[in-house]
């Protein structure tokens, strides 16, 4: 579409009921980009400063700020075409991925409901999460019937420390993991940004793995420098530096005594 869209040609085809599709995307592209309040921005703050891995939201908050570079999103298009990717996506039924959707949803819940935990037992707060559930569920903007189970579950057991340990998300999750695979793996190969769902899938992944790349990771860190490592078998909190070289020394990041 050519013509130019302006706001009163916006205004008259919603007013007609006019509004065509290609006025709709004419108007996305000159005007529309996700804007944000600042609730998602505090709450990422205040995870990172409790350490909590709040993976879901942040990556939300991280896709409002890409979709207000409309400049370097349309130069990306035309520099990295891919014509043939989108097929991929196609092949996917609208049931695989409202599980994916799901099933991420039941992430992003637990997600909320352990920062808040973590925040509550920081201050001795002693929050009810059943309670804020149901006033949630009562009338809030993610007011959903959905709330009535996430009450069920602190209802059953005050101390749980993670939803998705709760029997209700257990079961859930299993039987929506692999068309929530599937979506996130499509979605990678059809070119099609896939933030939350892919974020949300990442969390479970790395919440479920005993040994984590993490631990290699600290060893890398001990290696390049010198920060030390605690090991598995040990948990008085000592820490260990090993000469990786054969030419480092007795060195640490506290002395640097090489």
């Amino acid at each position: 579409m050519q013509e130019e869209v302006d706001q009163k040609t916006i205004a008259l085809a919603v007013k007609t009921g006019k509004l065509t599709a290609q006025v709709l995307q004419a108007a996305i592209r000159k005007y529309l980009a996700a804007r944000q309040k600042g609730t998602g921005k505090w709450s990422v703050s205040a995870a990172l400063d409790r350490n909590d891995p709040l993976t879901l939201i942040a990556e939300a908050v991280f896709a409002r700020m890409l979709s207000a570079l409309p400049d370097e999103r349309r130069t990306a298009a035309e520099g990295y075409p891919d014509p043939q990717a989108q097929s991929v996506v196609e092949t996917l039924t609208a049931g695989q991925i409202r599980a994916a959707l799901y099933a991420s949803k039941l992430v992003s819940y637990a997600q909320g409901f352990s920062l808040m935990r973590r925040v509550s037992e920081l201050y001795d707060w002693r929050l009810d999460y059943g309670t804020i559930a149901r006033i949630w569920r009562n009338g809030c903007i993610i007011r959903s019937a959905f709330l009535e189970k996430v009450t069920e579950a602190f209802r059953t057991d005050p101390d749980l420390r993670s939803l998705l340990f709760d029997d209700f998300f257990r079961d859930k999750i299993g039987q929506t993991l692999p068309a929530w695979r599937r979506v996130v793996a499509h979605g990678a190969l059809g070119a099609v940004a896939l933030p939350c769902m892919s974020s949300a899938l990442n969390y479970f992944d790395g919440l479920r793995t005993l040994r984590s790349p993490a631990n290699l990771l600290q060893a890398q860190r001990d290696y390049f420098g010198a920060h030390r490592y605690e090991r598995i078998d040990r948990d008085d909190g000592t820490t260990f530096h090993t000469d990786w070289t054969g030419r480092g020394g007795n060195t640490s990041a506290e002395s640097y005594e090489a």
